[in-house]
């Protein structure tokens, strides 16, 4: 169940104590360059920097009264500084604090979230090279269309996680960014440099231009790109619930010893942890639209974001990191039947491989509106009478005119299906090291 996951890692980075460290290390920051432009003396920055802390207790006990989570902590510092506290939080407002601090936090729950794609991604690629050549049924509508590859579908799962990388890079980039310009974004109290030496030290960037916080829609291309992640998670998840059903059953999630499907029939054996991420993936993508509608503020600032990002973006970093060590279980424990995969490919009787007996037959001359009829006519009588495709075909009389007994068994080849596909490994990055 999801209450069971702790996620230390993820639950540490927008903890109480990681998320005032980090205000307490802006404000520290902030101070050393004005003291280095002389607008604090030195002597004070060194008693701020030997004696600055905090007490998340105290800050609660003190909100309580002032209502203002940033005053209640300048508050609790101020308690551990003494009288040089007068120079923490100059010429600042308290989203300098906030959001250069969100920043951080942001980057490194992507940095994390990084981490687990590339254990994802490099799960995905064993399996792709493990059944490179293994034949299963390519479906469209639902329906058998034409041979592929199981290490083919797990390829392309491969390509589409590592577009999920480098969205989530490049979101990573849009949101580390660093606003210390006052209370409207204009720096009338406090230098641009100061602001510069923050960013340079967090290694991040400053704003070129702000107003009273950083620009949500950052923070909506983060969410995004979170939300497509759990999205592209979403349909393989609902991928592989479709090759686990009965009917078909080509693959299947691990069942472990012990485990039971269900309280009322024992033979059940549920795809429960993908159902799980095609749920999940449902959260994520409201929480992305709540983050659109943080972009459209009134004139330099109001309010309305702050409360629904306080939820929305540790929820999200949370949630995918939940939905990626899933799928990384899924994958790594996937239980594959390649036998189950051929007999799927001739359940119908050789239908599909209708295509490469049309195209064979217009290589002989005859109009592809021809060829289609000839072949066309046979298939409908398989699907009609569940006789064999190729014995229908080499006793048409019309075909066997256009056509040898040995042209027509070359059709039915498999390995004509999989002539390419290791250039497409190749030139998807999937070669064994």
């Amino acid at each position: 169940m999801i209450e069971r996951y702790t996620g230390p890692e993820m639950a540490k980075i927008w903890s109480q104590d990681n998320k005032f460290g980090t205000w307490l290390k802006i404000e520290v920051l902030a101070c050393e360059k004005m003291a280095e432009l002389g607008i604090i003396p030195k002597k004070d920055l060194a008693l701020i920097k030997k004696k600055a802390g905090f007490s998340a207790k105290r800050i609660d006990e003190i909100e309580k009264t002032v209502n203002h989570d940033v005053i209640a902590f300048l508050t609790s510092v101020a308690e551990h500084v003494g009288p040089a506290s007068r120079h923490i939080h100059y010429g600042m407002t308290s989203s300098d604090v906030l959001d250069t601090s969100l920043s951080v936090l942001m980057r490194e729950a992507a940095d994390l979230l990084l981490g687990k794609l590339g254990v994802l991604i490099n799960e995905t690629k064993k399996k792709s090279l493990k059944y490179k050549f293994t034949p299963m049924i390519g479906r469209s509508h639902g329906v058998h269309a034409e041979p592929v590859t199981f290490g083919l579908k797990m390829g392309l799962m491969f390509t589409e996680l590592k577009r999920v990388c480098e969205r989530l890079k490049a979101s990573r980039e849009i949101v580390s960014v660093v606003k210390i310009s006052g209370a409207v974004g204009t720096h009338a109290h406090l230098p641009a440099s100061v602001e510069s030496y923050v960013a340079k030290k967090l290694g991040m960037k400053p704003a070129a231009i702000s107003t009273q916080i950083i620009q949500r829609d950052r923070h909506a291309d983060f969410l995004n790109s979170i939300a497509l992640a759990g999205a592209v998670l979403e349909k393989w998840a609902l991928e592989l619930r479709n090759l686990q059903r009965t009917e078909i059953y080509e693959v299947e999630e691990y069942f472990a010893k012990g485990q039971k499907g269900s309280s009322a029939m024992p033979h059940k054996r549920n795809p429960i942890t993908c159902e799980r991420i095609c749920g999940l993936a449902r959260v994520l993508r409201s929480n992305a639209m709540a983050g659109l509608e943080n972009v459209a503020l009134w004139h330099e600032r109001d309010i309305t974001h702050s409360s629904v990002e306080r939820i929305i973006i540790p929820d999200s970093t949370i949630l995918l990191d939940y939905m990626l060590s899933l799928m990384i279980k899924i994958i790594k424990n996937l239980n594959v039947y390649p036998v189950n995969m051929m007999n799927n490919i001739f359940r119908t009787k050789g239908l599909v491989f209708s295509q490469r007996v049309m195209l064979e037959l217009t290589r002989k001359g005859i109009s592809r509106e021809k060829a289609y009829k000839i072949v066309q006519r046979n298939a409908m009588e398989v699907w009609k009478t569940g006789r064999d495709f190729k014995e229908l075909l080499m006793r048409d009389e019309e075909l066997k005119t256009l056509m040898k007994p040995g042209e027509i068994e070359r059709c039915f080849d498999l390995k004509y299906y999989f002539r390419d596909v290791n250039r497409m490994f190749k030139a998807a990055g999937l070669t064994a090291k």
